[in-house]
């Protein structure tokens, strides 16, 4: 039922279900719209039923579990106008950053990114590794707002992109993830090269247009 770890040293019983629960509802191991129970949950992190229910009021409070009265609960389907919201926001701060990053961007961070995408390109012939790409993707994103001293804007861009995150993985499983690194690609060498006129272009097409090979998925 869920995939867990090991308990990191000093954390409490409260924050490792929170950890645990919620890395498995973004990597998809928990889906949208599955059923989940308290007792089960509970039993599987070796906890009582209590930190894992103040946990689960968490979650829905940030839309990746919902209750039903009488019902049950369940995690949360991804919810198209979620996704709008992170994709609006994400491709605003991220088109600034971007123009930031082209004027002054550290050698050492440039380098991160670099060794990023060599990796991702370890990647490249095996979909079955598309949750440890989602990771990498996700920590290139985060090297670029750090570079510009925006690692807090990446953070808040996280917390609210839940549904924008699980569908981005839903697609990268399903389909492929090679556009993207090409991509990734091409923003290093933007910032490398100060093409501040190439950013906005970019950004559409990397956070944008994917979007619209989203539609078959949501469907289902």
């Amino acid at each position: 039922m869920l995939s867990s770890t090991n308990r990191l040293p000093g954390e409490n019983g409260k924050d490792y279900a929170y950890r645990v629960i919620r890395q498995n509802i973004m990597n998809l191991t928990l889906e949208p719209g599955k059923a989940v129970s308290e007792i089960d949950l509970a039993a599987a992190l070796q906890l009582s039923r209590t930190p894992v229910r103040e946990v689960m009021s968490r979650l829905k409070e940030e839309y990746l579990v919902d209750v039903i009265p009488q019902v049950g609960t369940y995690i949360s389907k991804i919810d198209p106008q979620l996704i709008d919201q992170a994709v609006f926001m994400r491709f605003s701060l991220e088109k600034e950053v971007l123009l930031l990053a082209c004027n002054r961007f550290p050698g050492e961070n440039l380098l991160a990114l670099r060794h990023n995408v060599e990796k991702q390109e370890s990647l490249r012939q095996s979909q079955s590794e598309a949750s440890q790409f989602h990771e990498l993707d996700n920590e290139f994103h985060s090297l670029l707002f750090r570079g510009c001293g925006k690692e807090h804007v990446w953070g808040s861009i996280t917390r609210l992109s839940t549904h924008y995150n699980r569908m981005r993985l839903m697609f990268e499983i399903e389909y492929d993830f090679t556009q993207a690194i090409e991509q990734h690609r091409s923003l290093i060498e933007i910032i490398a090269e100060r093409r501040v006129d190439d950013v906005e272009s970019a950004i559409h097409r990397h956070i944008i247009e994917p979007m619209s090979r989203w539609t078959k998925l949501l469907a289902e």
